[in-house]
């Protein structure tokens, strides 16, 4: 396994996000890495945590990344949030990005949970996606 990749998958992701045209008209620069602290937007984008396993092969060595983007609003509705969990799908599956290190194979979406926080003032959606990546 290798998990040397993690940090260039990290930044190519936040990128992809950042230069979204359609994503950036719904939360302008609110799509963060990590959540600053004080106030934030009503709605915002975040990168969120991680789970990887060894996935090398005959050609060498690798990683599944599944990588967390969540989707925070105070909107009422899911109506809002869904729309913005749509365009960060789209600017993310099967994606060719560029890495600072390593190969991205693949990136797909794998699944999302939408759900009320905090007394259901909050909106949430987490969405999943799954990167192969081969270091080189």
């Amino acid at each position: 396994m290798s998990y040397g990749v993690s940090v260039a998958l990290q930044q190519a992701v936040y990128a992809a996000l950042t230069s979204d045209p359609v994503l950036t008209g719904l939360v302008g620069g609110a799509i963060y890495d990590a959540v600053p602290p004080g106030i934030v937007p009503g709605t915002y984008v975040s990168l969120g945590p991680e789970d990887v396993r060894e996935a090398g092969d005959k050609s060498g060595p690798g990683a599944l990344h599944e990588i967390t983007v969540s989707v925070v609003t105070d909107a009422a509705g899911f109506s809002a949030a869904k729309e913005v969990a749509a365009a960060v799908s789209d600017a993310l599956s099967e994606a060719t990005l560029p890495l600072s290190r390593g190969t991205l194979v693949y990136l797909k979406f794998f699944r999302a949970r939408a759900r009320r926080v905090q007394d259901a003032d909050i909106r949430r959606i987490d969405l999943r996606f799954r990167a192969r990546v081969q270091d080189s």
